[in-house]
Parts: structure tokens; C-alpha cells; sequence
């Protein structure tokens, strides 16, 4: 198919579907009451179905009242079940794809279920709606007169029992649809290739000699791709390797903290950036409008959302709530249940509404991603700005961070400890340090209680971290490309300790 056709066909189908973004933009809460609705009927004669009596569930509160909230390890039994070939457990379609996620803060696997329905009107209607937004934002944008550079996870698909789990980006790779596949470059036996350092010179390889107009994949991975790239080719900037590129679709971690070192290696004003917000169990938000820093919260994928305070998570008053009745400006754990059969499902995302008209979030952290050890609720929301402003007036640029408490003994006060990995280093190191901490107490009262005159918390511990060393250390739990990430906050200092050891 000529490029000029393909890009024609593409722009009117896309265009289409804004006029259905249009109706949840304008109808959000209906559309969400709907959703469940569907959900619950769809599913109701399979074992949960029958369990919780679906049949019976009229409204949301009915639902609220029936079904418990449920983390991974309390629904990871019925999911070894559909794993080993039963079906119509939690789902009523054929379960066969599982997206294996170990995450951050969890050594052990999880197999999160990918059906059928999700594949399409999820993940791929999401692909759809990204290009949707962003060209109904950009009316003479030429991306499909070229290709996306496209990086996923680094593992293939397994087979156990018959059947299949691997990274969610391989489940997508290896089911993606004809457009997306003829649209994307590298190839999909160059995307699924598993041993990373390989694999990179393979995407280097086929991907310079082609017209790449947009690039996807997590920040941190993206960019150790795009760096050797220019290494590669002796350039000093991406336009002079691919010079019709006009935007980065970024997700799977904060972009601040590698947002200037972008600017280094793309530096035209009017290249854009677009987040989204994806995880194994679903696809969720999306950056509408150019320019932004919050993500329009998709409301037709057959997700339905309910949000906990994070003032009253994992208390004995905790108690979830539907999207329209969440304020501005709270820290909300999300719940999700999906057309995958996760029901009440606990993701482990925190975010923060920005607006209810349309709904907006920017996305904060973790549930098990933050220090409280001390009643200081830290977030990464938080330590990313500290870092930032610290980064900025100091002239200094942060590869990779990660942080754990310093835990009270005896007479001696708690703390924070750092190790930090700069590409830039500070000039006045203590500087740096002082400026971070100042930052926190602005950003996070309760920190700022806790620094008060030293009463609780000392003035955080901050290490230089090697060169390579958060490299290094995933490479040697074999967790390098795609969507693996370093874990930014903890209450322990596993972590912590493995990497302080491997910077000696």
C-alpha cells in the first residue's frame, strides 16, 4: 500500500473515533455506570459471576456492597487455575495470554490476565486513541508518512500448560494488527529478541536506514537507545539521523527527571512529547492536548475505575469510591476491573485528579512506592520535583535515584539515604544536597514536621552513585530493556543495601 494512501485511510478512521471520544468526554459518569453494567453482565455465569450472583447486581452500589476489594496474591489461585487450561473462571471467554509482571517492589511473578476483548478494545483501541488525540491536536502533522521507532520488553513469549505469558509490550508485538506492524519499525522478530545488548544494535541497524517520524517506549530505555544511536552514527542530534521526527509517546516512569537531556539530543522547539499512562492490567490515560503535564483518563475501554484516599489506605476506615465522587488535588489509590476478569483489583498506582470536566490525573507513585517510616508520606511526586529544582540551580542533570530509610537506633535519629547516579554533577555537592532537602519540606508538610529542628528525621544522606551502576544492577537481576524499572522509594532497604554495595 502507497504511504500517501496508507496515511489518508488512517487520518479519516482516526478522526472518526474522536467523535466517540466526544460522547464519555461529554457523558463521563454514564459511561462509566455502563461499563460496569456490561462487565458484570457479560461475566455473570462464570464461577465469580455465579460466587457474587451478577445477575442480581443493578446499580454501583449494589456492586460496592457485593464484591471485595482484592489484591494479586488474593486472586492468584483462580488465576493458576485458568493458567493450567480452566476456563469461564473469572472471564467467560478464553483466557490464554498472561502479561508476567514482577514489578518493582515484588521479586516474585505475576501473571495478569490479557483476554481477547482487552487486546482489542483496550490496548489497540489505545494506540488508536493516542494518534487520534495527538493528530486532532496537530492537523499537519506527517506521522504516517513515515514509521514509529517502537521499544518494547526484552523477553519472548513462553508456552507452559497451554498457555502464554511473557512482557505485556511481546503479548502486543506478537498479536499487533496488520496497521500497526506495517506502520512501526524495528521489525517484530528484532522487538522480541531477548538479550537486550544485542537486540539494541538490531533496532540501531534496521531503524536508521527508515523515515522515523515519532518514537514510543519508556524514558529511560528510550534513551540509552537514542544515545547509542548517535554514538552509532556520529551525529550529533536525532534530526540529523531521522529529520522528519515530530513527537515521543513516553510512559511507564516520570519523565522530569529525563526531560533535559531529551532537549540535549532533540533540540528543535517544536518537537512535541506525549504521555500515556499503560500498565500489564490495562491501558488507562492518555495525554490530550499539546504541551500538557496531566493525562485524560479514558473511560470506554471496558475499565471500570473506583479510587481509595490515600489518607485512609490500608486503614480500617478505608473505603473506595466511584470517579464522580473524587475532589481535585487528593492522592487517590486506583481499583480497577477490566474486561480481563480483574474485579475490584487493586493496581498499586496512585494519582492525583487535575479535573473533573473532562476527568484528568497526573499520576503520583506507588501504593508500596514511598517512605513512610517516619509519618513523613513521601512520594515520587515528590522527590522528582525536589530533585528537579535541585538539578536546575545547581546545573546538574540525574540519570537514576533510589531511596530508603536510615532507621532510628538508640538514640540516633531516623533519616533518608540517597544514591544518586548524575550524568551532570553538581559543582557545590552539599549545595546540591541542602537545596534538595529545602525542596521536600516546601513540597510535603508532613516531611517538613519531621525536619523540624532535626525532631524525627536528620538532613538526608545522599551518595554519588558510579557510572553504570543502576545499569549494572539490572542487568545482573536480568532486568534490562523494555519495561523494567528502578524502584524509586522504599520502606525497606533491600534495595538500597544491593546497590550501596555494588557502588563500593
Amino acid at each position: 500500500m502507497p504511504i500517501t494512501l496508507f496515511n489518508s485511510i488512517a487520518s479519516w478512521l482516526l478522526k472518526k473515533r474522536y467523535h466517540q471520544i466526544e460522547l464519555f468526554l461529554k457523558y463521563p459518569d454514564e459511561v462509566q455506570e455502563e461499563v460496569l453494567l456490561q462487565l458484570l453482565e457479560f461475566a455473570e455465569d462464570t464461577e465469580v459471576g455465579r460466587t457474587y450472583d451478577f445477575e442480581s447486581i443493578q446499580s454501583y452500589n449494589d456492586f460496592k456492597e457485593r464484591l471485595p476489594i482484592v489484591s494479586y496474591e488474593e486472586i492468584q489461585p483462580i488465576i493458576e487455575r485458568t493458567r493450567r487450561g480452566e476456563q469461564n473462571l473469572f472471564w467467560p471467554t478464553k483466557v490464554k495470554l498472561f502479561a508476567k509482571s514482577s514489578g518493582t517492589t515484588d521479586a516474585k511473578s505475576k501473571f495478569i490476565p490479557v483476554s481477547g476483548e482487552a487486546l482489542e478494545d483496550c490496548h489497540y483501541k489505545s494506540s488508536k486513541d493516542l494518534l487520534c488525540l495527538y493528530l486532532n491536536n496537530n492537523e499537519n502533522s506527517q506521522l504516517f508518512t513515515g514509521k514509529s521507532l517502537r521499544l518494547g520488553g526484552s523477553k519472548e513469549l513462553y508456552e507452559d500448560n497451554g498457555s502464554l505469558f511473557g512482557d505485556l509490550s511481546a503479548i502486543l508485538i506478537d498479536n499487533m494488527p496488520l496497521w500497526a506492524e506495517y506502520s512501526s519499525t524495528p521489525s517484530n522478530k528484532v522487538s522480541l529478541m531477548s538479550e537486550w545488548e544485542s537486540k539494541l544494535m538490531a533496532i540501531i541497524h534496521e531503524s536508521v536506514q527508515e523515515n522515523v517520524t515519532s518514537l514510543a517506549g519508556v524514558p529511560s530505555w528510550m534513551l540509552v537507545l537514542l544515545n547509542k544511536v548517535l554514538e552509532e552514527t556520529g551525529k550529533e542530534n536525532l534530526f540529523q539521523v531521522w529529520e522528519n521526527l515530530e513527537v515521543y509517546f513516553h510512559g511507564g516512569v516520570n519523565f522530569n527527571p529525563y526531560k533535559e537531556q531529551y532537549k540535549k539530543i532533540l533540540p528543535h522547539s517544536n518537537f512535541r512529547y506525549y504521555e500515556i499512562y499503560n500498565a500489564s492490567e490495562g491501558f488507562f490515560a492518555i495525554q490530550d492536548r499539546n504541551g500538557a503535564d496531566d493525562l485524560l483518563l479514558m473511560l470506554d475501554y471496558g475499565i471500570f475505575y473506583e479510587f481509595i484516599p490515600m489518607d485512609v489506605y490500608g486503614s480500617f476506615n478505608e473505603e473506595a469510591i466511584p470517579l464522580w465522587s473524587v475532589e481535585l488535588g487528593k492522592n487517590y489509590a486506583i481499583i480497577i476491573t477490566t474486561n480481563s476478569g480483574l474485579w475490584r483489583y487493586k493496581i498499586g498506582d496512585t494519582v492525583r485528579f487535575t479535573s473533573k470536566s473532562p476527568y484528568r490525573i497526573k499520576v503520583t507513585g506507588r501504593t508500596k512506592h514511598h517512605i513512610n517510616v517516619f509519618g513523613e508520606e513521601l512520594i515520587i511526586e515528590n522527590a522528582e520535583e525536589a530533585l528537579k529544582n535541585a538539578c536546575a540551580k545547581t546545573e546538574s542533570e540525574i540519570m537514576d535515584y533510589t531511596a530508603g530509610p536510615v532507621f532510628m537506633e538508640g538514640k540516633e535519629k531516623g533519616a533518608h539515604e540517597w544514591i544518586i547516579e548524575f550524568r551532570t554533577l553538581p559543582e557545590d555537592f552539599s549545595a546540591f544536597v541542602e537545596i534538595f532537602d529545602n525542596a521536600l519540606k516546601s513540597l510535603n508538610s508532613d516531611y517538613e514536621a519531621k525536619r523540624l529542628n532535626n525532631i524525627t528525621l536528620n538532613a538526608p544522606l545522599v551518595h554519588i552513585a558510579r557510572k553504570n551502576l543502576f545499569y549494572d544492577w539490572l542487568k545482573s537481576n536480568d532486568k534490562l530493556g523494555g519495561q523494567h524499572k528502578i524502584p524509586r522509594l522504599s520502606n525497606k532497604r533491600d534495595y538500597l543495601e544491593e546497590l550501596l554495595r555494588m557502588n563500593q
